[in-house]
């Protein structure tokens, strides 16, 4: 089995996104990583989770049952809330509210960070930060490559 060379973080409207809309790139990439491939890992943060359960709540409460039983079979990593240590240290390139989220990216390590925020992915492409912030579609034009190269090497083993 091949370790987990990717992971991907992925923002709060990006999973809501997925939630909300069977089709598009939100969905697609929540599908892949229900699928739990050996080559790709997901996460998101406290903050995110908490964020995306306050807006369930306020705008679409019916859909919470929903949520959580979907929820974790995208097995992501949940980075805990970063620490105001952790948050000071982040370029003020970045909107205040974008903060803990982007914290929680570079905690776990992660080597991209898919996000629907375009304001996000231009400061955040500013600030030379070591994963790459892209939006859900940019994400999966390198993912997909990848899925199609796993598949045949499994094909070709067997």
């Amino acid at each position: 089995m091949a370790e987990k060379r990717i992971k991907v973080f992925l923002d709060s409207n990006v999973i809501l996104s997925g939630f909300f809309s069977d089709k598009g790139a939100p969905c697609i990439i929540l599908d892949i990583l229900s699928l739990n491939m050996p080559f790709v890992a997901g996460a998101t943060g406290q903050y995110n989770v908490m964020e995306i359960e306050r807006n369930l709540r306020k705008k679409a409460p019916d859909l919470l049952p929903i949520y959580r039983a979907y929820f974790p079979l995208l097995k992501l990593e949940i980075v805990p809330l970063p620490l105001m240590s952790e948050i000071k240290k982040i370029s003020e390139h970045i909107p205040g509210k974008d903060i803990p989220v982007l914290v929680s990216a570079l905690k776990c390590r992660a080597n991209f960070f898919v996000t629907g925020d375009k304001g996000l992915i231009k400061a955040g492409r500013k600030g030379g930060y070591p994963l790459k912030i892209l939006d859900p579609s940019e994400f999966l034009d390198v993912i997909l490559p990848e899925i199609l190269q796993e598949a045949s090497n499994l094909s070709d083993s067997i």
